[in-house]
């Protein structure tokens, strides 16, 4: 085995057996006495070169050059680092064109190297030098294969360095001093030196000048840039609206473009002055009309209008106001004004604002949302004539569903002259998209009318996009009125209602720190917020650690020892209402009632009168009154059940706290509920919730009673169940 590498590492197979009679160790001595001579030849011819070169270079200090070791000495580690920089240096000279060569070769004799080595101490050796075999002309068979073993693995080692990317095999080419032994001396020191490998990275990244641009150097950036959010013009620079509604009122002989007949209707049902929102929102949407019902301002199409504000801050007058003066200027009955929200009470509550402020004009407003037969309601929408149909109301307030119903199935039901689309809490309407309609909508006010001559101005088409044919054409704009405490900031949903050239107000944004305390709404003193809610000025909000067996206690203790009176219970189901009311009932000591799409809608609207009234104390009821509805008197919102995002939570506190006054909001959470709660209302914006403890001693005293109440409870949930089979 020992032959076979000496013959491969020599690479004279057809040589060595010619010369089978000499003895294999003398043979393979002789020839590495050679190579060693001729290597040390060429080291003379190299340093000799090197010499001439720094005599012919003009402005450069000659230097003694150090003289080589002599055959079978081994450097030591500081001569190789000398001699490792040294080449370095040389390399970054060529490459920037410098003159200069600086030689640090110092001249050190035999002694001062074995001074060197004594002092340093003996390292260990990672690789067997090749000349070592010179030392002694005897050398065994089994040692001499060893020795050569050694060497071939060392050259091997030695190409893998030269070729790997941080050490180039071409670093030495154009600097004709450097001889193999160097370079081979090199390759040790990097083998088993990290620190010095670390030196070659960063010598080799200093080489390249800053303009190039090398392939394949990928370095991580750790420096992460946020993303921005984009939004159109109207979303990203909003006309503000100020939060606090007590430090912010204005009376209501101030404001603009009102006419002194509706100041007389305002001043005459307490209202004295306005709300920030309806100062901002009245005069924007008189605006769109100052040129009559028919046209725009300067005969243009008017902004649709978005208005985004919390809960309780005036928006239903905010929309009234305008659209009832606007409409008193009308000569023929006809539709208007149509008004969408998504509740059978909330469309109720609407009605009754409109019906307020249009006594004793001539127009006439009138509800469909199923709360009457169909026939009833067509018949307050459409009188038959002998000439065709005529209209008898000039405002519409509707449901969805019911309004789709009318538009297919009613005769006479026209929306070609409709002038307002108010879209009330917008993006619930969004959402919820019922029977598709919108789009119902927008074809029943464009679709063509035989008896209106082409280029009449009392003929409409649809406007589409916006250039210079569809201004040519003038006819009735149709202007939409959006209104939600919680309007979505999604362009994409935003878009499925056509809006043309919106305007937005909002109160949800944050002031500058810099800004004074009493700057005026500018869009240089403020900076919208998208991702927070604006909750109301006077809330203050809690939650309650409990577990689920006693969270029926906490609400009976929260009514009889801490009377809170009156109190709107809200809960995820229809069926967690009823057993909670029939719970609450059996207990006894608490006027209680449930809200829910198990009454019908007489039922309903009986109990909210009853609600207002102060005959009942606690109202559990579902998220239908979690909308929009103004109960006047509610002082406390508990959340039986945690809701489950953050517009539910905005709508349901809502109900309290309203137009600037004072409200409790306590919520029920369960320890698994606790961290995905807070962390939503932390990223709402909320200005804080406290943790509230209830005491158990105080729970105590209700168990016995309680635990009878729930076995009537059990009873009465079995009869129902009997009675729906039967």
């Amino acid at each position: 085995m020992a032959l076979f590498v000496i013959n491969r590492y020599l690479g004279d197979d057809e040589n060595l057996q010619e010369e089978s009679g000499k003895d294999h160790a003398n043979a393979l001595l002789e020839r590495l006495q050679e190579k060693a001579k001729a290597r040390e030849k060429q080291m003379n011819n190299a340093s000799t070169k090197a010499a001439l070169c720094d005599d012919e270079e003009p402005g450069i200090k000659k230097r003694k050059k150090k003289p080589k070791p002599k055959f079978g000495e081994e450097e030591s580690n500081e001569v190789k680092d000398l001699k490792y920089v040294t080449i370095k240096k040389r390399k970054q000279m060529s490459q920037v064109n410098i003159v200069e060569l600086d030689s640090k070769r110092e001249e050190e004799d035999e002694d001062e190297h074995k001074e060197i080595i004594k002092k340093k101490g003996k390292r260990k050796e990672k690789t067997t030098s090749r000349f070592e075999f010179q030392k002694s002309a005897e050398i065994s068979s089994s040692e001499l294969d060893n020795g050569v073993q050694t060497i071939a693995e060392e050259k091997r080692l030695s190409k893998k360095k030269r070729q790997s990317p941080l050490r180039p095999s071409t670093r030495h080419s154009d600097d004709s001093s450097v001889t193999d032994s160097e370079m081979e001396t090199d390759v040790e020191m990097n083998i088993g030196e990290p620190e010095q490998k670390g030196l070659n990275e960063e010598s080799v990244q200093t080489e390249v000048p800053a303009s190039v641009t090398i392939l394949g150097d990928f370095k991580k950036n750790t420096i992460q840039q946020k993303v921005q959010r984009v939004l159109p013009h109207w979303l990203a620079q909003p006309s503000l609206v100020e939060k606090d509604i007590k430090s912010n009122l204005i009376p209501i002989e101030e404001v603009p473009g009102i006419c002194p007949k509706l100041l007389r209707k305002l001043q005459h049902h307490g209202v004295k002055h306005f709300f920030p929102v309806q100062k901002e929102v009245i005069p924007a949407i008189l605006d769109g009309a100052s040129n009559g019902l028919l046209i725009g301002k300067g005969g243009y199409r008017p902004n649709d209008i978005c208005v985004s504000a919390p809960t309780g801050s005036g928006k239903t007058l905010a929309f009234v106001i305008p659209v009832v003066q606007v409409l008193m200027q009308r000569v023929v009955c006809n539709i208007r004004c149509l008004a969408v929200l998504p509740t059978k009470e909330l469309a109720q509550q609407v009605y009754k604002v409109f019906n307020t402020y249009i006594e004793g004009t001539n127009l006439k407003a009138v509800m469909v949302a199923g709360q009457k037969p169909f026939e009833m309601e067509q018949a307050s929408l459409v009188q038959n004539k002998i000439f065709g149909c005529q209209s008898l109301a000039d405002i519409v307030v509707a449901t969805p569903g019911r309004l789709v119903d009318h538009i297919c199935k009613t005769a006479g039901f026209n929306l070609q002259h409709l002038r307002y689309l108010i879209i009330d809490e917008a993006d619930r309407m969004i959402d919820s998209m019922h029977q598709d309609w919108l789009r119902q909508v927008m074809k029943a006010v464009y679709q063509e009318d035989s008896n209106v001559q082409p280029g009449s101005l009392f003929r409409r088409i649809d406007p589409g996009p916006v250039t210079a044919a569809s201004f040519s054409q003038l006819q009735m704009p149709l202007q939409k009125l959006l209104f939600s405490a919680t309007l979505s900031h999604n362009p994409e949903k935003l878009q499925k209602l056509g809006l043309y050239l919106p305007r937005l107000f909002t109160s949800n944004y944050s002031r500058k720190e810099n800004s004074e305390p009493n700057a005026s709404t500018k869009e240089s003193d403020a900076v919208k917020s998208e991702e927070k809610i604006n909750f109301p000025k006077g809330l203050t909000e809690y939650y309650v650690p409990c577990t689920l067996n006693n969270k029926p206690l906490i609400i009976l203790d929260f009514m009889l020892r801490l009377k809170f009176n009156p109190v709107l219970c809200f809960t995820n189901s229809r069926e967690a209402s009823h057993r909670l009311y029939l719970l609450v009932r059996e207990f006894g000591g608490v006027k209680v009632a449930e809200f829910s799409s198990r009454l019908s809608p007489g039922e309903r609207k009986k109990t909210l009168k009853m609600f207002e009234k102060g005959k009942i104390q606690l109202l559990i009821s579902t998220d239908a009154t979690a909308r929009g509805i103004d109960i006047e008197g509610v002082k406390c919102v508990i959340n039986y059940d945690a809701p489950q995002f953050i517009r539910t939570y905005v709508h349901r506190v809502g109900r309290t706290a309203r137009a600037g006054k004072a409200g409790l909001a306590f919520t029920l959470l369960l320890r698994v509920q606790e961290q995905n709660f807070l962390q939503m209302l932390k990223d709402a914006g909320s200005p804080g919730i406290e943790k509230q403890f209830v005491d158990a001693r105080n729970l105590k005293p209700l168990i016995p009673q309680y635990q009878v109440a729930l076995a009537e409870l059990q009873s009465i949930i079995k009869e129902e169940k009997a009675q729906k089979r039967v």
